[in-house]
């Protein structure tokens, strides 16, 4: 006893240490004390070497001990970044998927031939990616952060459902931060279990993958393992729950640290009453600073080495450009993030934290994907606006070491023009706009956008199709191209569906008397937004009552010529500018199908894939994850099966011979995340 006394305090002291420069440490012998009885050995995973920087530069908290074998009991945290924690086991774990792409970035190998060899493979990943067993040189602990959620200080929150498992070092000379999603409570757990379930494993897994292939910054996802465990979850709250299985996701990132990990120092809130559970510790808000410049941001660190406030104003700089970049990534791909918190912010610019996410099929820029969004204030047209608010509140979770007023100044004069510039760049990549720039392309886009909007326009379709359009100098017969635009409208039955009034007639009648007798006590309870969504949606579907499917056609066909003919004008401007129209052709071809995709990770898609796994079958989560490493088209659409498996598709005929690029089927308006 005595001797495992000795060997965790000195584990913990090592914790506390401060690093060393950016290379690595070798190899810890063996594993923390912390880790506790003799695990299986790897064989596959033999080869990650961890070096845990994040431990020794920041503080650690260790849980106060409790029955044997018993999780960590839900609390505050005060005084520390993270806190010790321990993977609950599953039963029978078994692998869902592995992305190989990703797990070739710790340096693991691609799969070997032989069934048995893979067989092996996927057993070893069962066993250390569930959290039943923790790799030599892995320290599982869990992060603490706080966060405004939906507007509102939240105070403490935290991983509640993921744990630290430790920075693995490459031959590259990288470091991987691996995380788990789904293993077990933690001391920021709260009420729930620390679990999560297959639906929305698979939903993050997939989803992270097909990000990157996209070319948008995002954290990775390197395994889905399922198991026997179940849990009860109530997926609508409608008063109906359902045991469903346990999954646990493998999740890779330089690091998961966010704008909520500085506010664990806010005072109380004005409005809220919540504080974070490390006010007043200035010292660990630099120790924070000094760990996050010095790893991530070391260009920082050298260009001013002996000025802290300019060293944290270039920093503050930096993350408003990144997320500047990557929300106008978002919307050019039309990816709904859904619950834009400021601790689902990363600080290192990267998407995270996938749960009701969406892509646009039917262009609407108020598209909510959550559906507990019920105010829609992360609508897709809101996220540029939502992130800009939350570096607002990261500038204030940094004050006094970085000025509140400097770090206001560098926000209004960078996010808006970043961003600005990156979406119009983007956006002309996307229209084969690359010899000039002309001043009305900002113009064109938004007319674009409003053609799509007026015609319910298939959002990733419509632009992979733009890439078709004859650009010769002579007036080209347009009919066929308009025709396969017009397709990828939304018809008459999906606009009424979409438009469809979601309250009661008695309901919305009573909620207009509240609105001329007390808008104050209607503003309170925050149904005026929804209350002018609805009418809206009474009035849409009050005019869709009044047209024929043909007039609609006609509709959409002469507003699609409109714009493309203003289109065609532009092109021929850049034609122009270039000495081989030959050449100019077959660029502007390149360019276009190099930046809009064929295939995004649709709702509709997602769900065939996790109902086929539910039934047991992962070869549809497998073969989804294939397509999407090549989302700009490429050898693996001969993967994409005109006949999906009975498993995979079990809405019909018809849909099983969907393709993965089609328009979605109506069934899809249906589908609810929240």
């Amino acid at each position: 006893m005595a001797a495992l006394r000795a060997a965790l305090a000195a584990s913990l002291a090592v914790a506390r240490a401060r690093p060393p420069p950016l290379a690595c440490r070798p190899p810890p012998a063996r594993c923390s004390a912390l880790a506790g009885a003799m695990e299986p050995a790897p064989r596959w995973l033999a080869g990650l070497r961890f070096d845990n920087r994040a431990l020794r530069a920041l503080p650690v908290e260790t849980p106060p001990p409790g029955p044997e074998g018993a999780p960590s009991a839900p609390r505050p945290v005060p005084g520390a970044c993270f806190s010790r924690a321990r993977p609950e086991p599953l039963r029978r774990p078994r692998v869902v998927a592995l992305s190989e792409p990703a797990l070739a970035l710790l340096g693991l190998g691609a799969p070997p031939a032989a069934a048995a060899a893979r067989e092996a493979r996927e057993a070893e990943a069962a066993l250390f990616f569930s959290g039943n067993a923790l790799l030599p040189g892995a320290e599982p602990a869990a992060h603490c952060y706080c966060g405004h959620q939906f507007g509102q200080f939240a105070g403490q929150l935290g991983d509640g459902a993921a744990m630290y498992l430790g920075e693995v070092c490459t031959e590259a000379g990288e470091r991987w931060e691996l995380q788990l999603k789904g293993a077990g409570p933690t001391p920021f757990s709260r009420q729930a279990d620390g679990r999560k379930v297959l639906r929305s494993s698979i939903r993050e897994f997939l989803c992270s993958e097909a990000m990157f292939h996209l070319g948008i910054p995002t954290t990775r996802a390197g395994a889905c393992v399922t198991s026997q465990s179940t849990v009860v979850r109530d997926i609508f709250y409608d008063g109906n729950p359902r045991p469903e299985p346990c999954a646990v996701v493998l999740r890779l990132a330089p690091t998961f640290l966010r704008f909520g990990s500085f506010e664990i120092f806010k005072p109380r809130d004005e409005h809220t009453g919540r504080a974070g559970p490390s006010v007043g510790r200035d010292d660990i808000r630099l120790q924070m600073l000094d760990y996050v410049i010095s790893t991530f941001y070391p260009e920082i660190q050298a260009t001013h080495p002996g000025d802290p406030v300019q060293r944290h104003a270039a920093f503050f700089r930096e993350v408003t450009r990144r997320t500047a970049r990557l929300v106008a990534e978002w919307q050019c791909v039309g990816f709904c993030h859904g619950v834009l918190n400021t601790d689902n912010m990363s600080i290192v610019g990267l998407t995270i934290d996938y749960g009701p996410f969406g892509f646009l099929d039917r262009y609407d820029p108020d598209h909510v994907c959550n559906a507990s969004d019920t105010a829609g204030r992360y609508a897709y047209s809101k996220q540029p606006e939502v992130c800009k608010w939350n570096l607002q509140k990261l500038a204030e979770a940094l004050d006094p070491a970085l000025p509140l007023e400097l770090a206001e100044a560098i926000l209004a004069e960078e996010f808006d023009a970043e961003f600005s510039r990156h979406y119009l760049q983007k956006m002309r990549r996307k229209l084969g706009l690359m010899q000039t720039e002309q001043e009305g392309d900002g113009a064109l886009v938004a007319q674009l956008l409003e053609t799509m909007h007026l015609t319910g326009a298939d959002v990733t379709n419509s632009f992979y199709l733009l890439s078709s359009l004859p650009a010769a100098p002579e007036p080209p017969d347009l009919d066929e191209f308009l025709a396969a635009l017009t397709a990828q409208c939304a018809s008459l039955e999906e606009l009424r569906l979409a438009f469809r009034p979601q309250m009661d007639p008695r309901q919305l009648s009573m909620m207009l008397m509240l609105a001329q007798s007390n808008p104050q006590l209607l503003a309170l309870i925050g149904t005026r937004a929804s209350l002018a969504r609805e009418l809206e949606r009474v009035e849409q579907q009050s005019r869709l009552e009044q047209l024929s499917e043909a007039e609609l056609h006609v509709r959409n066909r002469s507003t699609w010529a409109a714009w493309l003919g203003d289109y065609r004008a532009r092109l021929e401007k850049d034609r122009e500018a270039s000495s081989d129209a030959a050449a100019w052709q077959a660029e502007r071809v390149r360019i276009m199908r190099a930046n809009n995709p064929k295939y995004v990770l649709r709702n509709y898609i997602a769900q065939g894939a996790i109902e086929a796994a539910e039934s047991g079958d992962f070869s549809e989560v497998r073969r989804v994850l294939k397509l999407l490493e090549t989302p700009y088209g490429g050898e693996v659409e001969a993967a994409e099966p005109e006949e999906a498996s009975e498993a995979a598709e079990p809405r019909g005929a018809a849909d099983r011979r969907r393709s993965y690029s089609s328009k979605p089927p109506l069934w899809a308006a249906e589908l609810c995340v929240t």
